[in-house]
């Protein structure tokens, strides 16, 4: 069985793959160009192209099965209380607060990020009421009752994040033990059926998920390159102070 190591108090960066910084300023170069030739009408035939296809092949079978899977990205009701309780039980069994730093942190990120984005682009649903070449502008100047908040997709955004973090919490849980096949399908596999579903359902425009996608790497690099085991805590909390991310 794999143990967990010392509590580490250096503050030094946590690795990723691919390790260098580069990759992160290529994920957002990538959400920027996206966004700018949306803003300047360039993917927007796309968008539309992409709309019309799926309304044309809906059957009810293929339909409800992507409304059954999508709902394996709701952020609210699903993934923050699991991440949630998947972090109480390793803090409880481990005797340490700091599986609770990591989904709070992932929480603040979201919330700081995603959410000012979807005000600041002002963009509608594919399947708003408005015509569609309208509703597929982005930085728009929609009714105050439209739908507004669809650039980029926080379903996809949430699978990365939350799925990441869950990811961790579990090889927590099983002392290492999780099968590297399951860590990566847990990883994977919710952002790529979030970015099929949401575009084939129409609750997202193609270039919202796309955007997502970029956005939330980036996003997820940053939580997974914290220090979560060497983070400095309040004396009262210190009690409860064991590493739960490092294993050797």
């Amino acid at each position: 069985m794999l143990k967990p190591t010392a509590v580490r108090r250096d503050l030094r960066l946590r690795p990723v793959r691919p390790a260098s910084w580069w990759f992160d300023a290529l994920l957002l170069v990538g959400f920027g160009a996206v966004t700018l030739a949306l803003a300047t009408g360039a993917l927007l035939g796309l968008d539309l192209a992409v709309r019309e296809w799926a309304y044309a092949h809906h059957p009810a079978p293929i339909y409800w099965t992507a409304r059954a899977f999508n709902l394996i990205g709701q952020g609210g009701w699903l993934l923050t209380p699991l991440a949630g309780a998947l972090a109480v039980a390793v803090a409880w069994r481990d005797r340490t607060v700091r599986p609770l730093l990591l989904v709070a942190g992932a929480f603040v990120l979201l919330y700081l990020t995603v959410g000012p984005l979807k005000l600041l682009t002002d963009r509608a649903a594919p399947s708003s009421d408005l015509p569609p070449t309208q509703s597929v502008r982005i930085f728009n100047d929609l009714p105050p009752t439209e739908y507004d908040l669809s650039y980029p997709s926080g379903h996809v955004v949430n699978a990365i994040l939350w799925y990441g973090v869950i990811a961790v919490l579990l090889t927590a849980l099983t002392a290492g033990r999780l099968h590297p096949t399951v860590y990566r399908l847990i990883r994977f596999a919710p952002p790529a059926i979030l970015l099929v579903t949401t575009t084939y359902l129409n609750f997202h425009w193609l270039t919202d998920g796309v955007s997502a996608l970029l956005i939330g790497l980036f996003l997820d690099r940053l939580l997974h390159r914290v220090p979560w085991d060497g983070l400095p805590l309040p004396g009262r909390l210190r009690a409860w102070d064991r590493p739960f991310t490092s294993y050797s």
